[in-house]
């Protein structure tokens, strides 16, 4: 199914199990389901997520920001709201509000075979806004308490300029260890290029 959202220059297209997703008044809605997730253990041999999580995603050209507010419903230990990158399947990344396990946490997962995990740090309430931004073959993550002043969380690559240039880039849900969660996403913005200074705020 495709979406069209308009703040965004790009369509949409659903990855993934249903997230029954919608999208009224500037809020976008996904439901994550039981068990729904995306990561690779690093302790373990799989090189395939054992399983997936509802994603929405298009195809940004160049440099970009995608920014939104991402809001919660938490029930379970690590149900998040995602921004997501996408370069291929062995190959993709999240910036999460995540219930890490007990507390709402901005946190990243990088996966290149297999998946990493960082905390960043934690947020008072169910809501955080999340930025991912690319530039070449770089990504960098950021989020804010109040949509104003951003504190970096990383920077990294997914693969070359090939395979970063094609990258898909939206929102995901998940619920790994609990019965599934509902995640809002607004205040959606879109900006066609790197931000200036990763470090200063802006």
């Amino acid at each position: 199914m495709d979406v069209e959202l308009p703040e965004l220059p790009f369509p949409l297209r659903t990855y993934g199990p249903d997230g029954h997703w919608t999208y009224e008044d500037g809020v976008l809605t996904g439901w994550a389901g039981p068990a729904q997730d995306r990561f690779v253990p690093p302790t373990g041999e799989a090189v395939e997520p054992a399983a997936d999580a509802p994603r929405l995603l298009g195809a940004p050209d160049g440099d970009f920001q995608l920014i939104a507010r991402v809001t919660v419903g938490f029930r379970a230990a690590f149900d998040a709201g995602v921004l997501y990158v996408h370069a291929d399947d062995r190959a993709w990344a999240k910036l999460c509000l995540e219930y890490s396990p007990d507390v709402p946490t901005v946190c990243t997962v990088v996966t290149r075979d297999h998946s990493d995990d960082a905390n960043s740090f934690t947020v008072d309430g169910n809501s955080v806004w999340l930025r991912i931004s690319r530039t070449g073959r770089a990504f960098a993550c950021h989020a804010s308490r109040d949509g104003e002043r951003w504190t970096f969380v990383r920077l990294f690559t997914l693969g070359g300029e090939k395979e970063t240039g094609a990258a898909l880039a939206g929102f995901m849900t998940q619920s790994p260890l609990g019965e599934g969660c509902v995640v809002t996403f607004d205040h959606i913005e879109f900006r066609p290029s790197w931000p200036s200074d990763l470090r200063d705020g802006s």
